[in-house]
């Protein structure tokens, strides 16, 4: 009997595969604050931190990892809202790598000084497809922030960020002299803000100018569609509070894309940004500032309690269509635009006569509104309605944020697509700064203050699409279960040679 040393060739294939795959993407069960930013320090693409509900309290947790589109770092609670993190640092979540989604989380600023509680998620340089759902983010001065930053020596901004169905505000005026805005994007591309409730905002400090949302510094292609923006829920007359805006307050040259150059002017903050189905409500100022935005699309909005629109400065143009609102839609110091089909200078009166209580952003319907209904040409651009039904493929539109042809649909928080719970992880909304006293603020303001001021100081100058139901939470290719495939594969392989060539051997005897 002659021994045959068996073939090595299929053996050292498979060890090369499987030294070759990565390690598998793990769900990470934490329980506590040290487990959480261990968690965080440690993770690679595809892990899912899930958190105990209970109280996580740190100052803050760097997120340099980079996951991957078809394998996204996840850090979520095993039940919605609730993991409530108390942060106490400048930065709550500073994410540099790209790919961090965190989904179902109940953040809360607790600095007993209110300068030091800036940002809960501070997103730069290479953090492209950034997201945020179905979470509760409260009491910072800028809840979200994100900005360019050199990444080996070349300015990068994120891109293709999504925030949606979140619930953002301030339980009491921010008293700092800091820029406040819930949600400050500044720079990149395709970001996204979505079926969110942003309200009671204030800043008591320094020119008392806040924003709820903008979008500047050189980027483009921005979308904020089906938000509810109350810049008060108590009445209160402070501060100068404004909606949405694309443009802000301005920004500094040298944190302007593409050229970061302090020797060149920010001429344009932001291109190509659409506003679509938002109700904004009860603010001091504007309800939509457009500062420096080019070809910016107003489409189906409805105003309540606000001075209005603001189209401003020689770079900014657009389309305003199918809006209604209370105050006027105005071009000022040379910027141009085209309108249609809107409905402006409608009295709060009007709105309440309506809709159960427009100024807290309530439009369930009260009275007759026939003469919304059917009153603009359908829009391509736009295919649904504030609560994400369907408006008519053909036809007419009921202008503003609600298809009332399709009946009547809650609207506090925003409901988003059916079946996926409201802003916040299905709550019905926070107390905010009062009591929800009914309809507040507003009203004509000329276009006076904040961003009728055209100070620049909110939002300042001082730095520089959606990803689907995300949550592959795998890695893709050859890695975890696809090694384990693969190796089956080769070894069944293997062994269908040796019966094949054992056969030929006895066919030959």
């Amino acid at each position: 009997m002659t021994l045959r040393r068996a073939p090595i060739a299929p053996l050292a294939l498979l060890t090369s595969l499987l030294l070759a795959a990565p390690a598998a993407a793990a769900v990470v069960p934490v329980g506590t604050t040290d487990e959480l930013v261990a968690a965080i320090g440690a993770a690679k693409a595809g892990d899912e931190i899930v958190l105990a509900s209970g109280t996580y309290a740190f100052d803050g947790a760097s997120c340099a990892a980079a996951g991957t589109e078809a394998a996204p770092i996840v850090v979520r609670a095993a039940e919605p809202l609730g993991a409530i993190l108390e942060l106490s640092g400048v930065e709550g979540f500073k994410v540099s790598g790209p790919n961090w989604h965190f989904e179902d989380l109940d953040i809360r600023g607790v600095c007993a000084d209110d300068s030091d509680c800036e940002h809960a998620f501070h997103v730069v340089g290479a953090a492209s497809r950034f997201t945020l759902r179905r979470s509760k983010v409260r009491d910072f001065n800028a809840q979200l922030k994100i900005n360019a930053a050199q990444v080996d020596g070349v300015w990068t901004a994120p891109d293709d960020g999504l925030i949606e169905r979140s619930e953002l505000f301030d339980t009491h005026p921010r008293r700092t002299s800091n820029p406040v805005t819930k949600i400050n994007i500044d720079g990149g591309k395709r970001w996204s803000v979505r079926d969110s409730y942003l309200h009671d905002f204030q800043k008591e400090g320094g020119d008392a100018v806040s924003y709820a949302a903008f979008m500047k510094s050189g980027g483009s292609d921005g979308l904020f569609e089906r938000n509810l923006v109350v810049c008060t829920t108590a009445g209160s007359p402070d501060g100068v509070r404004i909606g949405l805006s694309f443009g802000g307050g301005g920004t500094g040259a040298q944190y302007c894309a593409p050229a970061y150059d302090p020797d060149v002017p920010c001429e344009v903050e932001h291109t190509g940004g659409t506003m679509r189905n938002n109700i904004i409500a009860s603010c001091s100022d504007v309800g939509i500032y457009l500062n420096r935005a080019t070809d910016t699309r107003l489409h189906f909005n409805t105003l309540i309690a606000t001075s209005g629109i603001d189209f401003r400065f020689a770079t900014t143009s657009g389309v305003a269509r199918g809006n209604v609102l209370t105050g006027k839609i105005r071009d000022r110091d040379g910027a141009t635009h085209q309108e249609s089909d809107n409905l402006a200078e409608v009295g709060l009166a009007t709105f309440q006569t309506w809709y159960e209580d427009p100024g807290l952003g309530d439009l369930h319907l009260k009275g007759d509104v026939a003469s919304l209904v059917g009153e603009a040409p359908a829009e391509a651009a736009v295919t649904d309605d504030y609560c994400a039904r369907g408006r008519p493929g053909s036809g007419s539109f009921t202008l503003g944020a609600l298809e009332h042809s399709l009946g009547d649909c809650a609207t506090v928080p925003p409901p988003g697509p059916s079946g996926e719970g409201g802003a916040g992880g299905g709550t019905t909304g926070s107390g905010g700064m009062g009591s929800g006293t009914g309809s507040a603020g507003g009203g004509e303001a000329g276009g006076t203050g904040g961003a009728g001021g055209g100070t620049g100081a909110a939002g300042g100058g001082g730095d520089a699409s959606s990803d689907g139901e995300g949550c592959g939470c795998r890695v893709a290719g050859v890695g975890g279960n696809d090694a384990l495939g693969l190796l089956t594969a080769v070894l069944a392989a293997f062994a269908l040679r040796r019966r094949q060539a054992s056969s030929s051997r006895s066919d030959a005897s």
